[in-house]
């Protein structure tokens, strides 16, 4: 084994993967710049995380080979960035790397002066060059040659593209289109990419998106627009039959690889997850299909199953790859399972699942139910208990035990979410400890850290975990009428308009003012993968402005809204939760349930067995003991009811 490098102390799991690498890794911090500037050497950086494939890939074609390490130590200060922990530093070099080639993903290779400037930047690079795909080794010989002997010409390509990315940063755009067009752009694009077959839009890869199903749903409440739901729903039937979904353990993948949803991406991170549960509790709420219902409590004992701290915090993620091998953990053969199971109980899992002697994945086969109807017996949930026990069994899965805390406030929003519509206890409590454990561990004052692992908090907060953390906690609100999240909603607020908004040309960073400053302050919008912060905060804004009159958070919810505008016009359907807080910003409705004696969980649980996603929902005494029902909109309040039937054709 090599000797360890100066990751070898670094908390994060991705780092401590390259701790032992050949190559004398830094993190990204001053020694390593102030290192390059001394030696005068240009920067090596290599962004990604610990379950990306293809970062494994690059590690062990490269970073584990003798040669590749060797000009990399000699004439290069080579840096490890975790892109979950250090997401501003990803979206900085991630917009080089889309401008300059047209595309991203991990890993991230760039190549940069010892001022942080890049010159070269892509993804994944093979140890050698293989046909037409330039190999790591030429890359970083040839640097090394124009380092040395025309060096004006890399420092000219890094101004250029500084000035490049400062001047759109700098751009105002404008648009005069009323918000309403916006959401009609969207519909008509998702529409118009619609894969009526299977689900899903545009063709293979399919990413489950789960936001852009919301804004479906909600489209169709909006505008009375069936299609809209129909395509949502469509979407989410086909998510839940195919591969996916882990149909022994519970949990969704990353992607699917095919138009079928059959062969996934096989990692798994904790946003998907959440986000899905908050699309198909929308989908139950709006159906009552009880198959929604079931997704949705599997997913979520899966993650108490698999991704809960002892403390009740959220892990990241877990591994597409076992022994080397992608979705290794995930795949069977049926004469593992007949062996397994037995003849009959053997063969009637496999028919249920859709197992085959030829499988239907490298020889092997994924548990599906594509093209399959009807739910699991007690019988098969018995079988399945089986199969998933002896698939923990049979091998290891790597997990990604750091707790983030912009992701685990998407899973709060998701328990809390599961809770309303369901009334499962634990979803509350479990929602209510990881809420805990963020205000324990993650924050000091109205101060966020990014990430804990391993005893340590780190990095200060960004837009997304302030955003996050205050949606979070109005979903809380809406579950339990506690006063203190309504509280802690408002400080995550006043957070973002203090330290990141741009009061000159609206729109928040993704850094705060007091954070490092790199080469450029992005301000991302577009709705990936996770929302964006940008789309966050103004969804944050938009519902505040309906529960505390004071605090200025119409007026920011106003601007917020108005700059989104401006960034999304030209690909709405890109921008999908961004046009969700468009949508609350423009309803502005809220209900006020003042109770007397009737019991507030029986009335809660009158209300979620309708789909009312625009309304906001507040709960107080009533002081005289009398019931009423306050339909309010943009300020101005119906006339009370005692009948909560009246109300709801309302909502």
């Amino acid at each position: 084994m090599n000797n360890p490098n100066h990751l070898i102390n670094e908390k994060s799991p991705y780092l401590l993967q390259h701790a032992y690498n050949p190559v004398d890794w830094y993190p990204w911090g001053v020694e390593a710049f102030d290192r390059a500037e001394k030696e005068d050497k240009p920067v090596f950086l290599s962004i990604g995380y610990s379950t990306c494939h293809w970062c494994h890939v690059m590690a062990h074609e490269s970073f584990e080979n003798a040669e590749a390490a060797d000009i990399l130590n000699k004439s290069f200060v080579s840096v490890k960035v975790d892109h979950e922990e250090r997401p501003d530093i990803d979206a900085v070099y991630m917009d080089v790397c889309q401008r300059m080639t047209g595309s991203g993903g991990w890993p991230l290779t760039v190549i940069m002066t010892p001022s942080k400037k890049p010159f070269f930047v892509g993804t994944y690079f093979p140890l050698n060059t293989i046909g037409g795909m330039l190999g790591l080794t030429d890359i970083l010989r040839q640097t090394v040659r124009l380092w040395k002997n025309d060096r004006q010409r890399l420092l000219r390509s890094s101004e250029n593209i500084i000035s490049a990315l400062k001047s759109e940063t700098g751009t105002i755009r404008t648009t005069d289109e009323e918000p309403d067009t916006l959401l009609h752009k969207a519909y008509r694009s998702l529409s118009a990419e619609f894969d009526s077959d299977f689900g899903g839009f545009g063709r293979a890869p399919k990413f489950p998106t789960p936001h852009n199903l919301i804004f479906l749903m909600r489209y169709d409440h909006r505008f009375k627009c069936a299609r809209a739901s129909e395509m949502a729903v469509k979407t989410l039937r086909q998510i839940a039959q195919g591969g996916i979904r882990d149909h022994i353990g519970g949990g969704f993948s990353r992607y699917s690889t095919d138009r079928m949803w059959l062969v996934p991406h096989f990692e798994k991170m904790l946003y998907d997850n959440a986000l899905l549960v908050l699309a198909f509790v929308e989908a139950y709420q709006l159906t009552r299909d009880e198959s929604f219902a079931e997704v949705v409590r599997e997913t979520l004992g899966y993650i108490a199953r698999e991704m809960t701290s002892p403390e009740g915090s959220f892990y990241s993620a877990q591994d597409a790859d076992s022994d080397g091998v992608e979705g290794r953990y995930y795949t069977f053969s049926k004469k593992e399972i007949i062996s397994l199971l037995g003849e009959s109980d053997g063969e009637y899992f496999c028919s249920y699942y859709g197992i085959t002697q030829q499988g239907n994945f490298e020889g092997m086969n994924i548990p599906n139910r594509i093209n399959r109807s009807g739910a699991a017996d007690d019988r098969l949930k018995k079988l399945r208990e089986r199969v998933l026990n002896y698939r923990s069994r049979r091998m290891k899965l790597h997990k990604d035990d750091k707790i983030l805390t912009s992701w685990n406030c998407l899973m709060i929003m998701a328990l809390s979410a599961a809770y309303i519509v369901l009334g499962d206890r634990q979803y509350l409590d479990a929602a209510v400890k990881a809420a805990d454990f963020i205000d324990e561990k993650l924050q000091v004052g109205d101060t966020l850290r990014i990430r804990w692992r391993d005893g340590e908090a780190a990095g200060e907060g960004l837009l997304d975990d302030y955003a996050w953390y205050g949606v979070a906690m109005l979903y809380l609100y809406d579950a339990v009428s506690d006063k203190q999240y309504l509280a802690k909603a408002e400080m995550a607020a006043n957070k973002i308009m203090t330290s990141f908004m741009d009061l000159t040309d609206g729109g928040c960073y993704i850094n705060s003012a007091t954070g490092e400053q790199l080469i450029t302050r992005p301000k991302e919008v577009y709705d990936g993968a996770v929302p964006s912060g940008n789309s966050a905060a103004a969804y944050l804004f938009a519902r505040l402005m309906t529960e505390i009159d004071s605090g200025g958070f119409a007026d920011a919810a106003e601007k917020q809204v108005k700059f989104v505008k401006t960034r999304v016009f030209d690909y709405p359907s890109g921008h999908c939760f961004a046009l969700l807080a468009v949508m609350q910003a423009k309803s502005g409705k809220k209900l006020v349930c003042s109770l007397g004696d009737e019991d507030v969980t029986d009335v809660k649980r009158k209300l979620s067995e309708n789909y009312h996603p625009l309304t906001n929902i507040t709960f107080r005494k009533s002081e005289d003991g009398k019931t009423a029902f306050y339909l309010c909109e943009k300020g101005t309040c119906l006339s009370p009811t005692d009948n909560l039937n009246e109300v709801l054709p309302r909502l």
